[in-house]
């Protein structure tokens, strides 16, 4: 329904319907609006008809769908009547209503064709008198011989001077009267759907605030076909956010809850208009359909499974197979070459899912099943069909254990190589089922675990933490007298032989060498290890000693898990317990043997050390690396393990030690912030915030077993801060738990403090952050708050802080010896001592390693130094805007221009091009639209008009509003390379 504000994305199509409308006299067209349900015709006419009416026309809206009139000719001219008596001109209706006479009467010889005949008449007779347009909408709806008698009108006997504009859902050949009105009009306008960025405009108007890319992404894939619908788009958004699945961070608003939840709203009369586009179903039918929708929730159905379903089977699978073939027909079910059906917008099939039904779905499942596994046997039918594992899931208690692990195993180790992600779902179901004590247990967990590590699945990894721990938490004799298969099931079996889950050799390493090191191990020991790396890789913390989130009291805990809890304080990973004042710091250490690296994608003890010393002192470092065979390439490794350490980059310094032998990070909150680190140094900080936003989202939706990535919020904190938005730097810094005491986090909250205004406070609190740090063992990053720690004592005149702060930065130096402690001794010595030569060797270093921020402090601090100070003060600006940076540094750059003389230069409009809004904008101002008018076709503020125009003008060069419309209209524009190829009206 048509709310009353501004439309959006239609622009065009309200100016062909408002000059149709205003084309009375001789120009007068017929134009029919075609457009599937939620498009928004209703919408664009009334947005025409004010704007005609602006320009003082008179619009009449002609209704003939009432059942108080006999369809045809006679239903016509009381709407025409109806129409025409809002006129208030007496001779317009006395005409009218002669014709309307002329109906009742009995029909000549030519029948309804002299009515209608009469009927054009008086409509002409009326608009010669007082010109008006006429609008008919849902034409759809219109009866059979109403529609037939309109098209008839049009075609044969057109009122002259009449423009009409009707609009309706597309109409076929079979579709009776309403067929004609296609060849009846003049032109047919059909509404195309929005394009993304109209979407998000859409979602921000309904939603009153910023929108997260991602969520805009959701909203997409979820409507499939229906994506640029917008009344599907905004049902979507009251039902999730009626659910409460929105949350705000930094300005944005994200989804909280998993995509494949987005659903249409479950209001069945409003479902039944939007999605069937012919008849709306009965309740039968819509009972059916969300049975339908439930079956193909948890597995696939093929038309061959419901025709191999004996005869005389449960009613309710008959009553699914028939629902599935009026589905198809309407084409909200598709169906593929193999014959599997899918909702072709899983937005409805959610809502479907969401209505009651009295089909017990599950039964029609498990008769899939049991139609495979009588005839083949549960392992061939669930080896021959894999797909069947879905099933099982989905039939629950339909099934009894025994059959149901059989199928699950035989298909999950079918699956391994085709479709693991299937695979991992069918042994997940397969451990639901299996009792802790069972002899199959630790091999389906040792199975399990190796596909996701393969895989890179850290999810699925740590979804063994139950079974796994119940079957740590098992006494002995029940491990002995477990019931269950033979050798093949064992754990024994898939540890010793050469294979893998999925009966293939095993991908890691030397058979040999891991058949003798598995020998004498334990394959429980194995999966705990998997688990522990997966739990850090979604930043939970692994239980270790009887601490952490993780620990559920199991007897025994692998002391090699230990080495993993060691790495949650150096990558800001969970909340870790303070060590009691005083009492020093001991890094976790494990015997090595060998000096060997480790087999398979695992992390050996000497490697575990090596990454959690990272964060610790040279000599703990060199300790480490020194455990490694000596073909190892130290110094890279030191290097790159120094930077992920310094950012809590879990994932870059896994790599760095692991190398080839590293599966990667896979969707995990680890990679997510990997990603996001990389953004940031590479001076992309807005999709560095977008990063840390998903991060957040993740670590709140619910169904997950996702934490959330401390740094990532300090470094969103940091970018707003940068930026000058300190509200939503704070809101990030707040939600960060005491307990983290990662450098990263002190720094981010020095610069917070200070641009808040509390100079000391900031200033004396970094001293105690860094004390804080260092009783944990954390150097690495220190030298990121000290540096800082020193510009800020410059920028208030404390040279006494400055050079104690150049002492410390040192002596840290001397203790961690890393790259980047290197570069912030030269920069601190360049600030105190006035060092150029460093500063430049700083400089060049930065530029190398790629940190574009540091790279903007670096020229800084040249600034102040005084080498060539007008060029770097100008890279130090140009910069500044490409990072968007705000009110903090903008004050430094001021301050530091003024001190020496300087003058900040102009920037020059960056050279990338304008985005579909900033052109539709530029069109605007070039039409001669005022920022009112703007601010009602763009459905904002005006004074978010000003500021996009202001910004406009700083990207453009142009500065003022007739300079930008003529850069537009003369092409030049377009010729500095400003304007999107593809776009109308750019050449000269």
């Amino acid at each position: 329904m048509y709310d009353g504000g501004p439309v959006i994305g239609r622009d065009s199509e309200i100016r062909d319907v408002t000059r149709t409308l205003l084309s009375t006299g001789a120009p007068a067209r017929v134009l029919l609006v075609v457009g599937a349900a939620g498009t928004g015709k209703t919408a664009v006419l009334e947005h025409a008809r004010r704007a005609a009416a602006e320009e003082g026309a008179k619009i009449l809206r002609l209704r003939c769908h009432d059942g108080g009139s006999t369809p045809g000719a006679i239903a016509l001219a009381d709407g025409v009547h109806s129409a025409l008596s809002k006129v208030h001109d007496r001779r317009n209706t006395v005409r009218v209503s002669g014709a309307r006479r002329t109906f009742r009467q009995p029909p000549g010889q030519h029948g309804e064709l002299s009515q209608l005949s009469a009927l054009s008449e008086a409509l002409t007779e009326a608009a010669r008198d007082a010109p008006f347009a006429l609008v008919i909408d849902d034409v759809e709806h219109l009866p059979s011989a109403t529609a037939s008698a309109l098209g008839l009108l049009i075609r044969v006997f057109r009122p002259a001077g009449v423009p009409m504009v009707m609009a309706g859902r597309p109409v076929h050949p079979g579709d009776g009267g309403a067929s004609q009105l296609t060849s009846a009009a003049d032109r047919l306008l059909e509404l195309p759907p929005l394009g993304p960025t109209d979407v998000e405009a859409l979602m921000e108007r309904g939603l009153g605030r910023p929108v997260e890319p991602a969520l805009v992404t959701a909203v997409l894939r979820a409507l499939g076909p229906m994506a640029g619908t917008p009344e599907a788009v905004l049902s979507v958004l009251d039902s999730v956010d009626g659910r409460g699945g929105l949350l705000e961070l930094g300005g944005r608003v994200c989804l909280t809850e998993p995509e494949q939840a987005l659903r249409l709203t479950t209001d069945v009369a409003r479902l039944r208009r939007l999605c069937w586009p012919g008849e709306p179903p009965d309740a039968a039918d819509l009972d059916a359909a969300a049975a339908v929708a439930r079956a193909l929730e948890h597995a696939e159905i093929r038309f061959d499974d419901l025709h191999r379903l004996k005869p005389g089977g449960p009613r309710r699978a008959g009553l699914v197979d028939r629902a599935l073939t009026p589905l198809v027909g309407d084409g909200i079910l598709t169906v593929d070459e193999d014959g599997r059906a899918s909702f072709a917008v899983p937005a409805l099939a959610a809502a479907l899912r969401a209505l009651p039904t009295h089909h017990d779905v599950s039964s029609l499942h498990a008769l899939i099943t049991r139609s495979l596994s009588d005839r083949l046997g549960a392992e061939t039918a669930g080896g021959g069909h894999p797909r069947l594992a879905d099933h099982v899931t989905a039939a629950g208690a339909e099934l009894d254990d025994t059959l149901a692990v059989d199928v699950l195993l035989a298909a999950a180790r079918t699956d391994a190589r085709s479709d693991w992600p299937r695979s991992v779902r069918a042994y997940s179901s397969a451990l639901k089922r299996l009792t802790p004590y069972d002899r199959r247990t630790p091999g389906v967990l040792y199975e399990s675990a190796e596909l996701s590590l393969r895989h890179a699945d850290h999810s699925g990894a740590l979804a063994l933490g139950e079974p796994l721990l119940a079957r740590l938490a098992a006494s002995p004799a029940e491990r002995a007298t477990g019931e269950g298969g033979g050798a093949r099931d064992g754990g024994e079996s898939s540890l010793q032989s050469g294979e893998g889950p999925d009966g293939g050799e095993r991908p890691y390493g030397d058979r040999d060498r891991d058949r003798d090191r598995d020998r004498d191990r334990d394959p429980l020991v194995h999966v705990t290890e998997v688990w522990a790396l997966a739990a850090l890789h979604e930043h939970r913390l692994p239980y270790s000693g009887g601490s952490g989130s993780q620990d559920t009291g199991a007897p025994e805990h692998p002391p090699a898990v230990e080495g993993y809890a060691a790495l949650a304080a150096p990558y800001g990973i969970g909340r870790v317990a303070r060590r009691p004042e005083g009492e020093a710091h001991l890094p976790v250490r494990h015997p090595v043997d060998d000096r060997r690296p480790g087999s398979g994608p695992l992390p050996s003890p000497a490697e575990l050390r090596l990454l959690a010393a990272a964060a610790g002192g040279r000599a703990e470092l060199l300790e480490a690396l020194d455990a490694l065979p000596p073909e190892a390439d130290n110094a890279h490794t030191m290097d790159r393990l120094r930077h992920a350490a310094t950012h809590a980059d879990l994932a870059d310094a896994l790599a760095a030690v692991l190398g080839d032998r590293y599966t990667g990070a896979g969707d995990s909150t680890a990679a997510r912030y990997h990603a996001m680190v990389r953004s940031y140094l590479e001076g992309d900080w807005d999709q560095a915030l977008s990063a840390a936003r998903r991060i957040e989202a993740r670590s709140r939706t619910r169904g997950t077993e996702a934490a959330t990535a401390q740094c990532a919020r300090a470094l969103a904190a940091e970018i707003h801060c940068a930026r000058g938005e300190l509200g939503h730097a704070r809101a990030w810094l707040e939600l960060i738990p005491d307990g983290v005491t990662h450098p990263l986090v002190a720094w981010a909250r020095l610069s917070l403090r200070y641009w808040s205004g509390q100079a000391a406070k900031a200033l004396e609190g970094a001293r105690e952050d860094v004390r804080r740090a260092r009783g944990d063992g954390l150097l690495s990053g220190i030298e990121k708050v000290l540096l800082r720690h020193l510009s800020y004592a410059l920028l208030e005149g404390m040279p006494q802080a400055m050079r104690q702060t150049l002492g410390e930065l040192e002596a840290l130096h001397e203790e961690v010896g890393s790259a980047m402690t290197h570069e912030t001794v030269l920069l601190g010595r360049g600030l105190v001592r006035g060092e150029v030569d460093g500063a430049l060797a700083a400089l060049r270093s930065v530029d190398q390693r790629g940190d574009v921020y540091m790279s903007l402090l670096c020229r800084l601090c040249l600034v102040e130094i005084g080498d060539d100070s007008d060029r770097r003060l100008a890279e130090a600006s140009y910069l500044a805007q490409s990072l968007g940076i705000g009110r903090a540094t903008r004050t430094t750059l001021g301050h530091m221009a003024r001190r020496r003389s300087l003058v900040l230069p102009r920037l020059r409009p960056a050279r990338d091009r304008l985005s579909a809004a900033d052109v539709r904008l530029t069109v605007l101002v070039s039409d001669g639209a005022t920022n009112r008018q703007i601010a009602a076709r763009l459905a904002s503020s005006e004074k978010t008009v000003e500021r996009r125009l202001t910004q406009l003008f700083q990207r453009t060069g142009c500065r003022s509003r007739a300079e930008l419309a003529a850069a537009w209209l003369d092409g030049s524009l377009a010729d500095r390379g400003l304007v999107p190829d593809g776009v109308p009206g750019t050449a000269r």
